[in-house]
């Protein structure tokens, strides 16, 4: 669904804004900044209290569990070895 599209992801994580830049990174940084690469995203950080739309869908993640995904999606996540849980129930 993301491939060819812009695509804002909003975190409260400061330093994540960052990861494009660093110049060092740990293995776990190095696998999620290879995963984000193949896709044309906008870091923005938001202050936690700010961040309303992640907490509103954090608590609404029981909706998650109905949506079906992609399966190039799947592919990507199992070649960089993540796991995709679901109020503990597997994602895919």
């Amino acid at each position: 669904y993301l491939y060819g599209e812009s695509c804002d992801i909003f975190t409260d994580h400061k330093s994540l804004k960052y990861i494009f830049t660093q110049r060092e990174l740990k293995m776990r940084q190095r696998r999620w900044l290879e995963l984000l690469k193949d896709y044309d995203t906008n870091i923005q950080y938001h202050p936690g209290k700010a961040n309303v739309v992640a907490d509103a869908l954090s608590r609404k993640s029981g909706m998650i569990a109905g949506i079906k995904v992609k399966e190039e999606i799947i592919r990507d996540l199992e070649r960089l070895d993540v796991e995709l849980y679901v109020r503990g129930q597997h994602g895919y």
